[in-house]
């Protein structure tokens, strides 16, 4: 059942696709504020039209649990891994755990990471926890070099409950705020200063996950494309060049490898062992056609460094949009696509089509949009006459959702439909991009004759018409104009 609206004291927009669904509290060790919230958090869930059961079964979309804070669980007692042998649930709920610290354990414990990934080099010592795997130091450096202290904290946690999904509440007798952890390395807060909306806010980012799904059942053509045929194109090659050129410039963020960070014997089949940093994609003007790097979820792909078995084919998308329709090539390996398969080749539908110029070799008629860019990165300055910038519907700031959903590719098509620059061929703005709130950004580029496939992105990153950053904003941003002319961003 579809929920159209949410009105019960909320001054932030929620998505029009919000469903009533069906949560079950299955609980662990608690603390009385924990007991307090949990209590709270069941009647908002009814208030708000959803129904709360005893036991998680088919009809599940949410499980909520709990996890000690500061305490190695063991995987056994983990839900995540142990749900569907518990309640015979066929299908794949959310497991969600609330955690409770202390304010001052959190500052404790942000302080610590701070002062250790301050350090030239960092020391290793300085990222032993309990539960740990021993070069889980690497991990906790490189997402806190990343995303600052606060992730550190959040891949300690991850690791140390054994769950992905982390609602973190600070409190001592009472909630001040609530962080909420995913796998891409979010962490957008819940304020609870006004109560009320407290737990409205709590219930709404949970049902805003879960009422969306993933578009990664692919569909793979019959016919594979012949080996002779994709050694003639020139576009796998450029897409090995624009990977290094990329990496050059430290664009993709490191995978996060789980057993890097925690060893879990029954790891397969619960989570992948690997999540992968961004994909890009660009059209093969002859094949018309995505050539797009494929998941790192399947095994580990150094996004700076492909080769031709890195590559996918993608043709169009699913008519149910559950995932993109591939060609497989004849004589080499055809893993599936990135997990955004979907939104890098659902976009070219809501955009117009373009006659290529006689200054192309073959002037045939493509996507407005040449090549595709998305990464766990921000944006931190652009430059508007070169650059444009197109806004998420507003509930994407407010209720971000994950990566690989449908939600997320409707949103950024709709972000990028709205361009002006991308509907102008006569707009100087060669460059086009948007800001996935606690994910990262997507850029794409038009068209350029005499320019390599991403060379224009580069360029425009070395020149500081686009600028780069680790930080992604978690929640309502803007850009404010700097002397000279670009914009800077800020989060409200």
């Amino acid at each position: 059942m579809r929920i159209e609206s949410y009105t019960l004291h909320r001054t932030k927009p929620a998505h029009p696709w919000l469903q009533s669904i069906h949560t079950a509290f299955v609980l662990g060790r608690t603390t009385p504020l924990l007991d307090d919230v949990l209590h709270r958090l069941k009647r908002r869930f009814e208030k708000l039209g959803h129904t709360v059961q005893e036991n998680p079964d088919d009809r599940t979309r949410a499980i909520i649990t709990t996890a000690p804070f500061g305490e190695n669980l063991n995987w056994r007692d983990s839900l995540l891994f142990t749900y569907r042998g518990r309640y015979r649930i066929c299908h794949s709920p959310a497991v969600i755990s609330l955690m409770h610290i202390r304010p001052a354990e959190f500052q404790t414990l942000l302080e610590r990471f701070k002062i250790a990934l301050a350090k030239e080099p960092p020391a290793p010592a300085d990222f032993v926890f309990p539960g740990l795997a021993p070069d889980a130091h690497r991990v906790l450096i490189e997402q806190g070099r990343r995303g600052g202290p606060v992730l550190s904290l959040e891949r300690l946690l991850q690791a140390q409950a054994k769950c992905l999904r982390i609602i973190l509440v600070v409190g001592d007798d009472h909630p001040l705020r609530a962080y909420h952890f995913d796998l891409v390395g979010a962490y957008p807060q819940s304020d609870a200063s006004d109560l009320d909306a407290f737990y409205t806010d709590i219930v709404l980012r949970i049902v805003t996950a879960v009422s969306t799904g993933e578009v990664t059942d692919h569909e793979v053509l019959p016919d594979p494309l012949p080996r002779a045929t994709w050694d003639s194109l020139t576009t796998p090659e450029a897409m090995r060049i624009a990977g290094q050129e990329l990496g050059k410039r430290n664009f993709f963020t490191e995978m996060v490898s789980i057993p890097a960070l925690v060893k879990v014997p029954q790891i397969a089949g619960a989570v992948a062992s690997q999540y992968s940093e961004g994909c890009f994609a660009t059209c093969d003007r002859e094949l018309n056609a995505l050539i797009a790097t494929v998941t790192g979820s399947a095994r580990p792909v150094d996004k700076g460094r492909i080769t031709e078995d890195d590559l996918a084919v993608i043709i169009g998308m699913r008519p149910d949009r559950k995932g993109a329709i591939v060609r497989q090539v004849e004589g080499k390996r055809n893993d599936p696509p990135s997990s955004e398969a979907v939104e890098m080749i659902d976009m070219d539908n809501s955009l117009p089509r373009m006659k290529l110029s006689d200054q192309w070799p073959v002037p045939v008629e493509v996507p407005v949009v040449r090549s595709k860019l998305h990464g766990h990165r921000g944006i931190s300055m652009y430059n508007p006459t070169l650059v444009e910038f197109v806004p998420l519907d507003e509930p994407y700031y407010h209720y971000p959702v994950s990566c690989a959903t449908e939600a997320q590719a409707r949103g950024i098509k709709r972000a990028f439909s709205r361009s002006v620059a991308l509907r102008n061929q006569d707009d100087p703005r060669r460059v086009v991009f948007t800001i996935l709130p606690g994910h990262g950004c997507v850029i794409v580029e038009k068209w350029n004759a005499g320019k390599a496939p991403f060379q224009t992105i580069w360029e425009y990153m070395d020149a500081g018409h686009l600028k780069v950053e680790n930080r992604i904003p978690q929640g309502v941003l803007e850009f404010v104009p700097l002397p000279g002319g670009r914009l800077s961003i800020r989060s409200k």
